[in-house]
């Protein structure tokens, strides 16, 4: 798995231990070998392109070592060239070794269409995170029309929950929310915090993860999402009311070009094809990040 020592890949680490053998690969750019504690996963520190160097022979490669949030590629376009020439070299690796891939995207890629968002979309240029997930998605793509290369791609929607620390001002914004409120201090909105999110609990996204690996399919994309969406105002009042606080939001005006107001996954063909459907409501799912963090 590349990406392992991250915050979702650790959670997907906790889960694969029992089924095989795990190998981690990542550069530990927003991930923590903290996040591996305990885990009897074997680690190798190095971007995702250097399974090429590996002997071993993997059924399954997990690839969420990708850089992962649209500001990192504003500060640096050329993380674009480097996500693309390392899935080049797991997918080059998977042809060899008859290996299963089993991408993480976004749902950042339906940028400039209207919710509920459908797997057959339209995809649009909106900004270099999108485009770089896009393009691995074509490229896996190509590698199974050409080589019988088989990958699952999995549209991740706003994923939150634990082990997200190291993640810092890129966690998500339920993460970030709970983390100021905690302390009494004001979480920032962009805007009047009617813009909504389709928010998903870490280890619903681990499920759809799992499903992936099991189920006999060449190449597919699938959501993983909800199908509910709750606006930021409305997060504020969940975790006020979990706190048992009454923090106001601090509201700025939004400096993002392109900004995404709404997300909402379309669950249908992920309930049909993966038999995947989300467990946990965001108010459980913030009770159980209450635990964890406080």
């Amino acid at each position: 798995m590349t990406g392992g020592a991250g915050f979702i890949g650790s959670h997907l680490v906790e889960e694969l231990i029992g089924r095989g053998e795990v190998f981690v690969l990542d550069n530990l750019y927003t991930g923590s070998l903290e996040n591996l504690k305990g885990l009897s996963a074997m680690f190798i520190k190095g971007r995702a392109k250097e399974v090429n160097n590996l002997e071993e022979r993997f059924d399954f490669i997990f690839h969420l070592g990708i850089y992962s949030s649209s500001p990192m590629y504003r500060e640096n376009r050329f993380l674009v060239n480097l996500a693309v020439e390392d899935f080049l070299y797991i997918l080059e690796y998977a042809r060899e070794k008859g290996s299963k891939v089993i991408l993480a995207s976004s749902s950042s890629i339906y940028n400039g269409n209207e919710p509920p968002f459908r797997e057959d979309m339209e995809i649009k240029v909106t900004d270099f995170y999108t485009e770089a997930r896009y393009y691995l998605e074509r490229l896996a793509s190509l590698y199974f029309d050409f080589y019988g290369v088989k990958t699952v791609v999995l549209r991740l929607f706003s994923v939150y929950g634990e082990k997200e620390k190291h993640k810092g001002k890129f966690a998500n914004l339920v993460t970030q929310f709970l983390w100021k409120m905690s302390k009494g201090e004001r979480p920032v909105i962009y805007g009047d915090g009617s813009q909504t999110r389709d928010f998903i609990y870490v280890k619903d996204v681990v499920k759809a993860f799992i499903l992936a690996m099991e189920k006999n399919i060449g190449f597919d994309v699938f959501n993983v999402g909800t199908g509910k969406s709750y606006s930021l105002n409305q997060v504020v009042e969940i975790l006020n009311r979990k706190l048992g606080v009454s923090i106001k939001p601090l509201y700025i005006s939004n400096p993002i070009k392109n900004y995404v107001e709404h997300t909402l996954a379309d669950t249908g063909k992920a309930e049909r094809l993966l038999g995947f459907k989300s467990k946990f409501t965001l108010e459980g799912g913030v009770e159980k990040l209450i635990k964890y963090y406080l």
